[in-house]
């Protein structure tokens, strides 16, 4: 019996360096994906997996079928294979909690005379961040659903979205929402209690949306939080500098972005973001948005 060597990796279709690289860079120009080469038994694994459902026999002619027009629920199928929607209900509670504050020290009552106040969760996963974000804002303003106060999310995988928009979660799910949360914004489904859906109070305050971040975003916004936690991981500085640029320019005056706790804001957003609280940024009030590039 021999042994693979260190770094090999059993195929049971042919992948080579270069069609590594050729995905590499379609998932760089389409989706702001950096794929390390490390990262080149991971892209196997899930990959293949794509090819074998489409009956492709190769990476060269799956790289092909891609670029057809009327593929582009395969591409979509690509950037799901390529990321990993790990999320949970309350992640970084410190974001919560630097929210719930936000609220007290001026949003609540914002939203509570009319005014108009935007959250965006800017990569939603499967849902459980909005909902938090909603949780949050409703234990605050309880009348939010009859102000002017929406949470947009969106994500660019459609299948994720549903899940999302569905709101249905399972009991080691919703375990994460803070026990009187749980009773308040959760219903079980069936006597089991093994899935739980949250309540319509919850849902009115969202709007779900599949968008791809590197595109041209069809809103103007602005927006009072933005959370974008555990997306920019997957960018290469470059796109995570311009992302954050985009970001501030979408902010008001004293807005927050959240993001995830190994990332870090670079670049020219700086000159407009300052660092509040745990892997949180506040935009200044007097300076100029930095101009889009």
């Amino acid at each position: 019996m021999t042994s693979s060597p260190p770094g090999a990796f059993t195929r049971d279709i042919p992948f080579s360096d270069a069609d590594f690289r050729a995905i590499a860079q379609l998932a760089q120009q389409r989706f702001g994906l950096s794929l390390a080469e490390s990262k080149k038994p991971l892209v196997y694994s899930r990959l293949s997996r794509r090819l074998k459902s489409r009956q492709v026999g190769s990476f060269t002619d799956y790289l092909t079928l891609l670029e057809r027009s009327e593929e582009e629920a395969e591409r979509l199928e690509l950037i799901s294979a390529l990321t990993t929607n790990v999320t949970s209900f309350f992640r970084e509670k410190h974001h919560f909690d630097t929210l719930t504050q936000r609220l007290a020290e001026g949003l609540a009552e914002r939203a509570s005379s009319g005014q108009r106040v935007r959250i965006w969760s800017a990569g939603c996963s499967s849902g459980q961040e909005p909902y938090s974000i909603a949780m949050t804002v409703l234990e605050a303003v309880p009348e939010a659903a009859r102000k002017d106060l929406r949470i947009l999310a969106t994500d660019i995988d459609p299948k994720i979205v549903h899940k999302a928009r569905d709101g249905v979660y399972s009991a080691e799910d919703v375990a994460g929402i803070p026990a009187p949360m749980r009773g308040k914004w959760t219903k079980a489904t069936d006597a089991s209690g093994k899935t739980y859906r949250v309540t319509q109070a919850l849902k009115d305050l969202i709007t779900f949306n599949e968008l791809n971040l590197m595109v041209e975003w069809p809103f103007r916004g602005p927006f009072d939080a933005i959370f974008c936690r555990n997306v920019a991981i997957y960018f290469d500085q470059e796109t995570q500098r311009r992302l954050w640029q985009r970001f501030s320019a979408m902010l008001n005056p004293d807005g927050l972005l959240f993001i995830g706790h190994s990332e870090r804001v670079t670049g020219q957003a700086l000159k407009t973001l300052t660092g509040f609280g745990i892997t949180s940024y506040r935009k200044a009030r007097t300076n100029v948005p930095p101009a889009l590039q």
